[in-house]
């Protein structure tokens, strides 16, 4: 009788655990609280190969959603939940996305390729593709030129890594310090890190937590002043001014 490794065994047992449903093989948004360079952040991670990421933006009422609560409240009609929630990118004060946007792959606001005031127009910016199996944060000029096939996507800016480098407009010695939020991509798709800042921070320090701590090559600023975070795993749903664009990841209730 031969030998059972001890990973042969781990293997089998996880496969049996599945089998008669005492554990999932869905994966879920991981959040978690965390220090770089003694700031403190809140990171939650998606997988968007298993995870429902999306937009949102318009309720079926025709108003803009403008609040994590608001999109549960629709969602509970449909025996689903938000499990994560954060801002998803500029936008007017009717609410309206200041760049490119869309839902359902539907275009309701073209790209804005050219530099302007703000931090939108502060080139290079980025666009944040949600794709059927993986997810990119992607230049502007270069996602112009490509138009991959996203089934959601919001332009922001400025981007903070891009390729591995930081911003070339950030500041080390930067004194301009907000609570600020973004998302950052890896190379194949398949991580999706967003985070805010639970403190103020430059734009030079937050770009260094995706590129030197979280290690993904592109990341996207996501917008400052009106940053938000809905982590129910966390017990932290924020509230605060109405927003436009809102990312999220839906689940079934009772997930």
């Amino acid at each position: 009788m031969c030998a059972v490794t001890s990973k042969a065994k781990t293997a089998f047992v996880t496969i049996a655990l599945i089998a008669i449903g005492g554990l999932s093989a869905q994966a879920e948004v991981t959040c978690s609280e965390r220090s770089f360079d003694g700031l403190a952040y809140t990171a939650c991670e998606v997988d968007p190969r298993v995870d429902e990421l999306r937009l949102f933006l318009d309720a079926p009422s025709g108003e803009k959603y403008g609040q994590f609560s608001t999109i549960d409240g629709a969602l509970a009609n449909e025996g689903k939940t938000l499990i994560f929630g954060m801002n998803g990118g500029m936008y007017h004060n009717d609410r309206a996305p200041v760049g490119h946007y869309i839902e359902d792959g539907q275009e309701i606001m073209r790209v804005i390729p050219n530099a302007g005031p703000g931090n939108f127009g502060l080139l290079p910016n980025g666009v944040f593709c949600i794709q059927n199996d993986r997810a990119d944060v992607i230049e502007t000029l270069t996602y112009d030129a490509a138009r991959p096939d996203c089934r959601f996507a919001t332009q922001s800016g400025p981007m903070l890594v891009i390729d591995g480098e930081l911003h070339p407009r950030f500041l080390k010695d930067s004194t301009s310090r907000y609570i600020r939020n973004g998302v950052g991509t890896s190379e194949d798709g398949v991580r999706v890190v967003f985070v805010i800042s639970d403190q103020s921070v430059t734009f030079h320090e937050f770009g260094r937590i995706f590129r030197d701590d979280l290690g993904v090559p592109n990341a996207l600023f996501l917008d400052g002043s009106v940053s938000r975070l809905h982590a129910p795993q966390l017990n932290r749903s924020d509230f605060g001014r109405w927003l436009g664009p809102i990312v999220g990841v839906v689940a079934p209730l009772g997930r």
